[in-house]
């Protein structure tokens, strides 16, 4: 006796597909969580870090275009800030290269609890108030130890002249308890990023071929 059954179609079903796109689904969650939790708890420290990496790359990008002279060296009339090197003007630095930045977010250290500080909403907006990191009058990236750029928490014991703190190695170097528990990151002439307590901060300073690192604070009108 001969028995004829029906073929099964070779495609799938409706229903068999939408099965599969919700295993598909619910796998490529439980594999993607992990890492989404870890970007959320990354430390202040490290997205400090990574801020200033940004700012390093822009002022690389910027000095590029600019005749390999960052926005410090250059008069306002050629379009840059030298006028603005003293006094409460460090925003301007970071102001002009917003093409570069491109999010005002990167100027504040996750790390800076100071309720004075907040998030620049617009670069043309900006000031000392958006921003939680001195610059540093370095000429190019030619001088690759030099400080460009670092957490505002820095200290001596000489006080500020104008906005401006001088770091020498006659006057240690450190950083306050306002920001990454007395610890802080400064960013070097060559674009890297160092992540260093007070004795390595001290060697920064050493080591950076100056006698003196001039630096441009953020600092808050009264």
């Amino acid at each position: 006796m001969n028995l004829t059954f029906g073929k099964r179609s070779a495609g799938l079903t409706l229903i068999e597909a939408m099965l599969i796109f919700a295993v598909v689904g619910v796998m490529a969650v439980i594999f993607l969580m992990p890492a989404v939790s870890r970007a959320r708890t990354r430390p202040p420290r490290v997205q400090c870090a990574n801020n200033l990496k940004e700012i390093g790359l822009s002022f690389q990008i910027w000095e590029a275009d600019n005749g390999d002279t960052y926005p410090m060296f250059i008069s306002q009339t050629n379009g840059g800030t030298l006028e603005f090197s003293t006094g409460p003007n460090a925003w301007r630095h970071f102001q002009i290269m917003a093409d570069e930045l491109m999010d005002p977010k990167l100027l504040i250290c996750p790390a800076d609890k100071n309720g004075s500080r907040t998030v620049a909403t617009d670069f043309n907006l900006l000031s000392n108030s958006n921003l939680s990191y001195f610059v540093g009058m370095v000429s190019n990236e030619l001088s690759p130890q030099m400080i460009l750029s670092g957490d505002c928490n820095v200290t001596n014991s000489l006080r500020l002249k104008n906005g401006v703190l001088a770091l020498t190695k006659r006057y240690p170097a450190g950083w306050t308890a306002d920001m990454h528990k007395t610890a802080g990151n400064i960013l070097m002439g060559d674009g890297s990023v160092l992540q260093v307590d007070d004795s390595g901060l001290r060697a920064a300073v050493a080591n950076s071929g100056v006698a003196e690192n001039r630096v441009q604070m953020p600092v808050l009108e009264p």
